[in-house]
């Protein structure tokens, strides 16, 4: 049986589910905003939703876990995230574990449980035998780990078998791209022998939150977590050799009123967070801009629409990013977004029309900050296809939908 398969369309269900939500830390990130998406729009289609997670600070998360949409129930808040910065997979493991756990035995079985990220959860959740599973897979987690030592490969290894055999016990599972599709493929090869395909189920935003800009003022606006693998010094290295480039767009124009705000997700338990802060504060002051950028860490979405409100572009500098929401968002405030051309940004930014995909070098992502820089009208119109690209393909409402009829073709046993 193809697991994955579903319609992928179609609207509301008069059958009302119980559903669960497992998620190991509802924070700020991409992941969380879809998981708190998901959580959003099955309630919008008439079910009952419980989000549970062994982490919510509750001065630190999306408005709509705290709205009473659904609640959200924590536990294990109590286990360690790592051990002496090691162990954060063992210990990720552990704290989902316990989660499910809780779920199984503190809880009537629910019609469905969507769990993501950790598939550990899996197998216990199957166990009861009137519960559906779907796993939504980011990407696989073996790839984003690293195996670079002989100890950390012996580390990994039980970790990674059980990653993939725990993931292919979910009666649906879901990727938010076609390139985490084929990523899953070529990574997951047992699974993809056996036929067991998932199904593509894209982020979304909510293009109704962003509301006309207010201006297209010269300033670059990066968002993106404080982690290494965001490549943050791209944006900062490429704003840097704006004065240097040599290339006729940039003639007459003065750029020095062009600045840089970098926002990013930041947890100060998360030393990978502490640290590259202060690599990316180093580096501007390298690059001689540290006057012109701006660091603001973990703002309110009410500040982070306001700061797109105002900027001219947005700069996504990720390479291979699974999918990436931060595009979405920049476009439904109808801003253009600068992001490499790789990964999910090419599925979703029309290169030459609602933004520019580029090579990660910083001689590629200036040429592009310049033509905005010196042709505002061009991020005018450009943020005006995003607008409309967005409302079209990658809406809250299109995501619910779909989301809803794969969770009642599961539930029926239709993926087949």
């Amino acid at each position: 049986m193809e697991k994955g398969k579903g319609k992928g369309k179609g609207g509301s269900s008069s059958t009302k589910l119980n559903i669960a939500i497992i998620h190991p830390d509802l924070g700020i990130g991409g992941a969380e905003r879809l998981i708190v998406d998901a959580a959003v729009e099955l309630v919008s289609h008439g079910h009952n939703v419980r989000i549970f997670t062994s982490h919510h600070d509750k001065s630190r998360c999306f408005e709509e876990t705290l709205s009473g949409k659904f609640p959200v129930t924590v536990y294990g808040a109590f286990l360690p995230r790592h051990i002496f910065y090691r162990f954060h997979a063992v210990c990720a493991y552990l704290r989902c574990i316990f989660v499910a756990l809780c779920v199984l035995f503190m809880w009537p079985s629910f019609d469905v449980v969507l769990a993501d990220q950790v598939s550990v959860v899996v197998p216990l959740m199957i166990s009861k035998k009137s519960t559906k599973v779907v796993f939504y897979c980011h990407f696989p987690d073996l790839l984003l780990a690293k195996h670079t030592t002989l100890l950390r490969r012996i580390y990994r290894k039980p970790i990674d078998l059980i990653e993939e055999a725990t993931t292919g016990m979910a009666d649906l599972i879901l990727v938010n791209s076609k390139f985490t599709a084929s990523t899953f493929a070529n990574t997951f090869k047992c699974l993809d022998a056996k036929g067991i395909k998932p199904a593509v189920l894209y982020p979304a935003v909510n293009v109704d939150q962003f509301e006309k800009p207010s201006a297209y003022n010269l300033n670059l606006l990066s968002i993106n977590r404080f982690e290494r693998k965001k490549n943050i010094d791209l944006a900062i290295s490429s704003f840097a050799m704006l004065h240097t480039l040599k290339s006729d767009v940039l003639k007459g124009h003065d750029l020095g009123k062009a600045s840089l705000t970098v926002v990013g997700g930041f947890d100060k338990r998360l030393r990978e967070n502490v640290e590259y802060l202060e690599e990316l504060k180093s580096l501007a002051e390298r690059e001689g801009v540290s006057n012109r950028v701006k660091f603001i860490t973990s703002c309110t979405t009410i500040e982070r629409n306001a700061l797109l409100s105002q900027c001219l572009c947005v700069v996504y500098t990720p390479t291979d990013e699974h999918f990436g929401i931060v595009p979405l968002e920049a476009m439904a405030a109808e801003k253009p977004v600068i992001a490499c051309s790789s990964g999910g940004p090419v599925e979703t930014i029309k290169d030459g029309i609602t933004g520019f995909l580029c090579q990660p070098t910083s001689q590629d992502f200036s040429l592009a900050m310049a033509k905005f820089i010196c042709n505002p009208s061009m991020a005018e119109r450009m943020g005006g296809e995003a607008r409309k690209h967005v409302s079209e393909s990658f809406s809250t409402q299109i995501f619910g939908r779909r989301l809803n009829q794969y969770v009642m073709d599961v539930v029926r046993g239709k993926n087949e």
